[in-house]
């Protein structure tokens, strides 16, 4: 169901009913990762967590370890940021 990259691919799944009485399955949130940081980053106007991800752990879809690396539930929280911790590549 989730990628060898993804930190969800081991993480207990369980069963559940919603609001509707239907049977859902849902993911455990995992402990999050302790990451070594490579350094911080300035950003500059118009930059994305995207392309830092890109940039620096050449891959543009781990936007989500940056954001874990600087303690953000969500990337879009850090749109005001300006230094950005970047996590180590694995």
């Amino acid at each position: 169901m989730f990628s060898d990259e993804s930190r969800y691919k081991n993480a207990t799944q369980y069963e559940v009913k919603d609001h509707r009485g239907r049977t859902v399955k849902v993911v455990a949130t995992p402990d999050v990762p302790k990451y070594s940081i490579l350094g911080y980053h300035l950003r500059k106007q118009g930059q994305r967590i995207d392309h830092l991800a890109a940039r620096y752990l050449n891959e543009p879809t781990a936007f989500w370890r940056i954001a874990e690396a600087n303690d953000a539930m969500l990337a879009e929280s850090m749109s005001e940021q300006q230094e950005i911790a970047i996590p180590t590549k694995r």
